[in-house]
């Protein structure tokens, strides 16, 4: 077989040298088409499930939502294992399955046990999935801000209000489009929404209550079609248009009468454009702005996406109003193309030294040539194979080529051939005929098959035990052997093939093996030191053997983590603060951060991302932020810090005076993959599993203080699950019983007055912004005003309605005896106090867990992990029925 193909190419070089060339194009057709990164996405198969439910507390978003949830997701087909998070008014539930689960299969598959679910879930929550991306999806990302003499068409300046409703109904439906592009995510600013704000002092006033107001407004804000009338042989549509459009509008609207006079929503009520309850903000250089992200699609090539949304971005700018720019703050390309050119020009360093040693070593211009040709086709022909079986090109899987190995079995035919082509020439004292020539080359390929095939098949049986890795380690891992192993077979295909047909053609006159005066140098050397030791065996023997004994106790020494991190350039910043911070506190208190990172010279631009987007792929509380700090390139550096780590290590010191804040210094990518590896962002995790969370809490603080005393520990913290404030609204079942109360009432009360109730919707072409109706600001955080707040009571007899007491609000008391709906006070049937519960609730496995976290710097992740748990064993007693 192998002496038939030698046959062919040799005698049939033309043909071998056209089919080469139609290889060599289509790998340059697969080039463009080549998925690119910065490294392999090591995402498994995931579906996440996020759950709004507005005012549940951590403890009742798990135990409503997230436990049905996660026991409707069991016994799913290829289910690894859940994941799940429950804080105050969300719930996330992520699926992992095996490696190699079809993702729109897994999709289906969960869609199917939601909707199972849904009826043993509360009354108005709605489970949905994430987006069809994975953990590194987060590819382009923007600010959208306003100049500072930016005004609107009716002069005022430009809002967050604003500036939300530009991203929400200009930019993001835009970006969508762009292909590639799955969903883009939004925070900061404000959604815009009209509100209804009510004073409870006017309601009770007119014998009203906040359940009338919903109702009136959800009656008044219809459209309502008739069908059709025909008339004079034509067809007329008949409708009733009700919906409201403005303030005015709403205000307008009826909530009943009193003694003939219309008790209109203005007479009890202010009625504006408001804002919602938001969870999450964006600052950018310590300026609130709006923040947009693109995902990508799962299997889509990152760098002509990022491309593709940093192009439609610069379109949408064109046609946004006057003073208002959308500004890309970070773009995937960027890093890839850094990445890329780096591997590029080692590549091609490393090529450009093969062919000076090759013409060195073979002392033949044409010789050497065709042996280089074989680094750029056997690339191209791996380019081919990377491409029909989706492998990107990255920093791993480009970084393991080694040229000098791919061109072995080249050399070896070429320098053969050549020897064999001067010999026989100098043996008949003449130029060989072409008949000649090619028998001769014939000759001295067959004669080196075996060293050929062999050399290059013990290099790939070493690459055959990464294909046994699985979970992360394969996903990183597989793309790097696999690249390997195709350029080495193309390497291979191209030497016996190629590589005789080009000797035959090229290689004719007068042929002569020449031995530069690099190689007689070395054989110089190398004569003598064989000779010594083959006149030594023993001592060979032993020499070697100590060197081999050392090595392996040098082994011992060497440090060990999964891959040597990658200099992303830029800085991402985990901010965390004391539980329940508000939002507006959390703001200000990074604008203060942001101030002082923004004194280093070196530091381009600084944004952040507090809470939660409106798309809940990366749930935070208001209290913890994460900022992204983008440094110049170092050569616009003042010259004051020698290198990333010094910049870090005095950056660290100066944040760590900003009052209230903790931190965790790593990279963007570097976080998103210590989070994709196990839940969690730090480069160590100890998980702490059990039920109480008390008693998890109790292990975690001896397991920090453990890791803190290990060399190397920094940013160590225990994951925040308690210390949460709370408004807790405790009902009296025995008051309201005495009053005929039911708890939904009370419950509804508080729901509206402080929560808000949606009451339809108010369209403006396009747009639509809720109808929202919610005590006034001012009023809404009082308790006092709370305490005050009506609850309606049902029919009553004279005899319980004499017991209820009148309400001292603004010198209203109870409604008139010819009003007919008496109230009480909710301050009457409820106690109001602020208390402290559970921050969040984790879960792993159907099982409440507890994370201490750590970072490591100045020493291999291996040996820490390894003292750690040496002295957590020997130190922390573990409860019966928890575990690490």
């Amino acid at each position: 077989m192998f002496e038939r193909i030698l046959k062919l190419s040799i005698y049939q070089s033309g043909f071998v040298l056209v089919a080469v060339l139609a290889m060599a194009a289509l790998g340059v057709y697969n080039y463009l088409k080549l998925p690119i990164d910065a490294v392999p996405d090591i995402t498994n198969v995931q579906v996440q499930i996020n759950t709004t439910a507005a005012g549940y507390s951590p403890l009742e978003s798990e135990q409503r939502i997230t436990f049905p949830i996660e026991m409707a997701m069991s016994g799913l087909p290829g289910l690894e294992y859940t994941r799940s998070l429950s804080r105050y008014g969300l719930s996330q539930v992520t699926v992992i399955f095996k490696d190699g689960t079809d993702i729109y299969l897994a999709r289906q598959l969960v869609s199917q046990r939601i909707q199972d679910v849904r009826s043993r879930l509360p009354a108005g929550i709605v489970p949905t999935m994430g987006p069809i991306s994975t953990g590194l999806g987060e590819i382009f990302m923007w600010t959208v801000d306003a100049e500072e003499d930016a005004r609107k068409p009716d002069g005022t300046p430009y809002t967050t209000t604003d500036l939300r409703e530009i991203e929400d109904w200009i930019i993001k439906p835009r970006m969508r489009m762009v292909k590639g592009v799955t969903e883009v995510n939004s925070i900061g600013g404000y959604v815009k929404q009209f509100h209804v704000t009510p004073y409870p002092d006017k309601l009770l006033a007119h014998g009203l209550t906040l359940q009338d107001l919903v109702t009136a407004l959800e009656r008044n804000n219809l459209n309502v079609g008739a069908g059709y009338i025909e008339k004079s042989g034509e067809q007329y549509l008949v409708r009733v248009p009700g919906q409201v459009a403005t303030l005015v509008e709403i205000g307008e609207i009826i909530l009943g009468s009193n003694q003939g006079v219309p008790i209109r929503v203005k007479n009890v009520a202010d009625v504006l454009i408001g804002k919602e309850l938001r969870t999450g903000a964006a600052t950018q250089n310590s300026r609130e702005v709006v923040l947009g992200t693109a995902f990508m699609l799962m299997g889509e090539n990152s760098r002509t996406v990022s491309q593709a949304a940093a192009e439609k971005l610069a379109e949408i700018n064109q046609s946004l109003p006057a003073g208002v720019v959308a500004t890309p703050v970070y773009n995937r390309t960027t890093l890839v193309d850094k990445t890329i050119s780096t591997v590029s020009n080692n590549l091609l360093e490393g090529a450009a030294l093969v062919i000076v040693v090759l013409f060195i070593a073979l002392g033949n211009l044409r010789a050497a040539l065709i042996t280089a040709m074989i680094i750029p086709l056997s690339m191209l022909f791996t380019i081919s194979g990377m491409v029909a079986n989706n492998v990107s090109a990255n920093l791993l899987s480009l970084g393991a080529l080694d040229f000098g190995i791919i061109v072995d079995g080249a050399v070896i035919i070429v320098e053969n051939c050549i020897r064999r082509l001067s010999v026989e020439q100098e043996k008949i004292g003449r130029q060989l005929t072409t008949a000649e020539r090619l028998e001769v080359v014939f000759d001295a390929s067959k004669e080196v098959r075996r060293a050929l095939l062999f050399g290059q098949m013990i290099i790939m049986v070493v690459y055959l035990p990464v294909f046994a890795l699985s979970g992360v380690e394969g996903k990183m891992f597989h793309p790097m052997a696999f690249t390997v192993l195709l350029a080495l077979l193309g390497a291979v295909f191209l030497s016996v093939t190629f590589v005789p047909a080009a000797v035959a053609m090229f290689l004719s006159g007068k042929m002569m093996e020449k031995e530069g005066a690099a190689v007689q140098w070395a054989k110089n050397i190398y004569a003598p030191a064989l000779d010594f030791s083959m006149n030594n065996k023993g001592l060979t023997v032993t020499v070697a053997v100590v060197i081999v004994i050392l090595s392996m106790l040098l082994i011992t020494r060497m440090g060990s983590e999964f891959i040597p991190s990658l200099d992303e350039e830029d800085i991402a910043l985990h901010a965390i603060r004391i539980p329940g911070t508000s939002l507006s506190t959390a703001i200000e208190m990074q604008n203060e951060l942001e101030e002082t990172i923004k004194k280093f010279s070196e530091v381009s631009r600084v944004y952040s991302k507090i809470g939660t987007a409106e798309i809940a792929t990366d749930p935070m509380p208001p209290s913890v932020a994460d900022i992204f700090i983008i440094i110049k390139p170092q050569s616009e550096w003042s010259g004051k810090y020698r290198d990333k780590e010094e910049l870090i290590a005095a950056m660290e010191q100066a944040v760590r005076k900003v009052p209230g804040n903790n931190y965790e210094f790593t990279q963007p990518i570097q976080m998103r993959f210590n989070e994709l590896i196990s839940g969690v962002r730090a480069d160590v995790a100890v998980k702490v599993f059990g039920d109480d969370l008390d008693v998890m809490l109790n292990v975690a603080q001896k397991i920090e203080k453990i890791i803190r005393s290990v060399p190397g520990a920094a940013d160590v913290r225990i994951e925040q699950i308690t210390g949460l404030p709370v408004l807790s609204v405790q009902m009296d079942r025995t008051k309201m019983a005495r009053y005929g109360l039911n708890g939904s009432d009370v419950q509804d009360a508080v729901n509206i007055a402080v929560g808000g109730r949606t009451a339809g919707l108010i369209f403006e072409g396009d747009r639509r912004f809720e109808l929202q109706v919610r005590l006034p600001e001012a009023l809404r955080g009082d308790i006092d005003t709370l305490k005050r707040l009506p609850v309606k009571l049902p029919v009553l007899n004279a005899a319980a309605a004499s017991n209820v007491p009148a309400l001292p609000m603004a010198g209203v008391q109870n409604a008139p005896a010819a009003a007919q709906p008496v109230y009480v006070a909710l301050g009457e049937v409820a106690d109001l106090r602020i208390v402290k519960g559970p921050n969040q609730v984790s879960r792993e496995n159907g099982k409440r867990r507890v994370v201490v976290t750590a970072n490591v710097r100045g020493r291999d992740i291996g040996s820490f992990v390894m003292e750690a748990e040496k002295h957590i064993e020997q130190q922390v007693k573990i409860p019966p029925g928890y575990w690490l």
